[in-house]
């Protein structure tokens, strides 16, 4: 039977949860597919409403469901309480834009004749791939786990969904997986359309089977590997959407250092300790200019982090990959310990806030290692070209953030030019972390943070989870409601003119 451990006081468990075996995986993904098939009469709007009745489960069972997590991650109910929303908000946006349609991309070129001679009538949208495996993160129990955006992104596509619970929560797991197939149920959904599978081994038959078509997976960067490893070892390859690593470098300029330095040492250190550091948005590097201003503003985040009692981490392998790492890189003798906070020995798990300091010409790609939980490396620079030189030792990241004041706007515009190749998201005179679930996000970034080009979060997610389909010369009875002439329900583009529906 597998154990759950309180990272608080580092006890273990009994959860009454087996690891499936190969066979149970099996039957399962096989339950799911056939649930598939039977969802796929129903149309859109049937789908939209399952998903608000997903939601409207999560929020009747959110203190229930949120107490669970807190034994297993020790996040604290505050925070969890909130990603239990959020995850109920994640549904009901998919649930919206599922009603309004235009995900679908629907475009139909009649028959004509064009420059190029007589043409054949093209209808195309985007349709379900089927039965998409989830693979639940550490950090996030709800918001990107069992309720997470990838299992609402892939059930809005139309999709069934089997999900592999994450080690570190598999009693909030089993529980989240209860109200949502119980509450699917309700609606009305077949069975097996949400499954959820337990242990490594499943994990592994999960992503090699046959009837899965996609993998969405929120975790490291090593994870992440050896399960695209696995993928290329299927006769058929299928898409792997990972969100991997990031250090998500901020920069201050020094007038902004000089307008602002106190707060902005208090937003990012709050920013880099917040839910102990575990964020993938987390800002790892943070450049600072040399002078007196910003001298002040990396003294004040030293106090701060001296003065802090221990964070509680996720997990046993997250606390000891702290320490590993912070080692390694100070290990160099080219980035120094700043200041460290108390630590507090226990049997838990738990990292003290970390300040580690270097110069934009001493940074090296051994000192931008990711670390999970507290730990951020202070870069001081004289020159704005010491900052682009030094950027190339940072890995492309999920965000790149700027401080600034208006006076800047020439530096922060060549900076920008330098920043956007590198990240996904850029943020101006805020912090990265607090990620915004709506339709303009886009959580992704070039490799390593993501292997695609495609979000986590927000609406268009939803694309991750369907492939195009086009209909030459189709007889209307075969299509698609929504490519039938006079269907009015959605956008769509005809003749290359946009029909807002």
């Amino acid at each position: 039977m597998l154990s759950s451990t309180n990272p608080r006081t580092g006890e273990s468990r009994p959860t009454g949860i087996a690891a499936c075996t190969p066979d149970e995986a099996d039957r399962v993904i096989r339950a799911a597919d056939a649930a598939f098939e039977d969802a796929s009469a129903e149309d859109r709007l049937w789908r939209a409403g399952l998903l608000d009745a997903l939601a409207d489960a999560l929020d009747a069972n959110r203190d229930e469901l949120a107490a669970i997590a807190d034994r297993e991650t020790g996040l604290g109910l505050p925070r969890l309480t909130g990603e239990v929303g959020r995850s109920s908000f994640q549904f009901r946006l998919f649930a919206d834009a599922v009603r309004e349609g235009s995900h679908l991309e629907a475009t139909i070129d009649r028959a004509a004749t064009t420059p190029l001679g007589p043409q054949p009538e093209i209808r195309r949208m985007l349709v379900p791939i089927g039965t998409v495996a989830v693979f639940g993160s550490s950090n996030f129990p709800f918001a990107f786990s069992v309720a997470g955006g990838d299992t609402a992104s892939a059930l809005a596509a139309g999709n069934a969904v089997v999900l592999k619970a994450h080690s570190s929560h598999l009693e909030t797991s089993r529980a989240s997986h209860a109200v949502l197939r119980d509450a699917a149920a309700a609606y009305g959904a077949p069975d097996g359309l949400i499954g959820i599978v337990y242990g490594t081994e499943a994990g592994r038959v999960l992503v090699s089977h046959p009837l899965v078509q996609a993998v969405g997976f929120t975790g490291s960067l090593g994870g992440g590997r050896a399960l695209m490893d696995l993928i290329d070892e299927r006769p058929r390859p299928i898409p792997f959407y990972g969100e991997l690593s990031s250090l998500n470098p901020l920069i201050i300029t020094p007038a902004a250092a000089v307008a602002r330095g106190e707060a902005i040492a208090d937003g990012l250190y709050g920013s880099f300790t917040l839910g102990s550091g575990q964020f993938c948005t987390k800002p790892g590097v943070a450049f600072v200019p040399v002078g007196e201003a910003g001298d002040a503003l990396v003294a004040r985040i030293a106090a701060k982090a001296a003065d802090a009692a221990s964070a509680v981490l996720l997990n046993e392998r997250i606390a000891a990959s702290f320490d590993e790492i912070r080692d390694r890189v100070t290990a160099g003798g080219t980035v120094d310990v700043l200041a460290q906070g108390v630590v507090e020995p226990g049997a838990g798990f738990t990292a003290a806030p970390t300040v580690l300091a270097t110069t934009a010409a001493e940074l090296t790609a051994e000192a931008t290692e990711e670390v999970f939980g507290p730990l951020i490396v202070i870069v001081r620079y004289r020159e704005d070209a010491e900052i682009v030189r030094a950027l190339d030792a940072v890995p492309d990241s999920l965000t790149a953030t700027v401080h600034s004041e208006a006076s800047d706007a020439g530096a922060v515009a060549a900076l920008v030019r330098e920043l956007a190749p590198r990240v996904g998201r850029l943020v101006f005179d805020g912090y990265p972390t607090g990620v915004r679930v709506s339709w303009g996000q886009h959580h992704g970034g070039p490799w390593p943070s993501t292997n695609s080009q495609h979000t986590s979060v927000g609406v268009s997610a939803i694309r991750r989870f369907l492939r195009p389909l086009a209909w030459q010369d189709a007889p209307e009875a075969l299509l698609p409601a929504e490519l039938r002439d006079g269907y009015e329900g959605i956008p769509r583009r005809v003749d290359g003119v946009l029909q807002l529906g």
